[in-house]
């Protein structure tokens, strides 16, 4: 149990934080252990209201993977992936668009709401927040990739006080959903925004010089930085798609981008508001 004095100083440690950050947006991807364990959930609800009281601008933006994957499985669809893509045929469609922004989405609106009455749930479709077209023009998947991002519906939920949560599927002008990644829905609409801010919730540390080794974590990169260790195999597999999401953003002016380990209890406030951080940050 803190003394006064211990929080006291810890206040005094974030207040430079707090001054520097009150009024900017961030844009955080909400995935990974951190979504499917209940307790991290909650600290990530309480870490992003925190943020909100303090005069930030959070926008919280997911996917669902597992809970897509067992439904899938309940109506006897096997989930198929390649290169990593979730195959999304028009049947797999239906399931997505039903879990992602009829269950998943407003589970978290309700769980925001129980601590304040401040979140509003959204998906692409929204507003025409985003427009999309196929991934693969000539397949019959439906995985999605961003045309148009118009962000005046969460300028307006905004400047209005509300937290907006972005389930990361869109739709086109022939009335077709489709299947978007969370890390580039999530990448877009920061841009879209200038946030201040992207921060990837994942279940890995953030980039190491070894993979299976935490504390090789680097904490601080920039993009030239990033393409070497690329270009050295360092940076590898399923980080890749993250890097080049955290790069694409960096150069529309996100000021910084944070891979962060979604596992680890309050990773957003302690990434966020500490000086030492706990994920990599990377800029410019």
């Amino acid at each position: 149990m803190l003394n006064n004095l211990e929080r006291v100083q810890i206040l005094s440690e974030i207040l430079p934080f707090i001054k520097k950050l009150s009024g900017s947006i961030i844009v955080i991807k909400y995935g990974g252990a951190a979504m499917k364990n209940k307790h991290l959930k909650y600290n990530v609800i309480q870490d992003v209201l925190f943020l909100h009281s303090i005069g930030i601008k959070p926008i919280l933006v997911h996917g669902g993977g597992p809970l897509i994957n067992n439904w899938l499985k309940k109506i006897n669809i096997e989930p198929k992936f390649e290169n990593g893509i979730r195959i999304t045929d028009l049947d797999t469609m239906e399931i997505v668009e039903m879990v992602l922004v009829g269950q998943v989405n407003k589970s978290l609106v309700h769980l925001f709401n129980q601590q304040n009455n401040c979140a509003v749930g959204l998906c692409g479709k929204d507003g025409n927040l985003i427009q999309a077209s196929k991934l693969f023009p000539s397949s019959d998947n439906f995985v999605g990739k961003i045309d148009v991002v118009d962000p005046t519906i969460i300028n307006l939920l905004l400047d209005s006080g509300y937290i907006p949560v972005v389930a990361s599927t869109a739709g086109d002008n022939h009335n077709q959903t489709y299947n978007i990644n969370a890390d580039t829905a999530a990448g877009a609409i920061a841009k879209s925004l200038n946030a201040e801010k992207l921060v990837l919730l994942t279940d890995t540390p953030g980039i190491m010089l070894d993979m299976n080794n935490p504390k090789t974590l680097i904490k601080d990169l920039d993009i030239r930085q990033v393409n070497k260790l690329r270009y050295d195999k360092i940076i590898s597999g399923g980080m890749i798609p993250k890097i080049e999401c955290c790069i694409d953003v960096l150069k529309a002016n996100v000021k910084s981008t944070h891979i962060i380990d979604g596992r680890i209890e309050h990773s957003l406030l302690l990434e966020i508001l500490t000086a030492d951080r706990i994920g990599s940050m990377i800029t410019y």
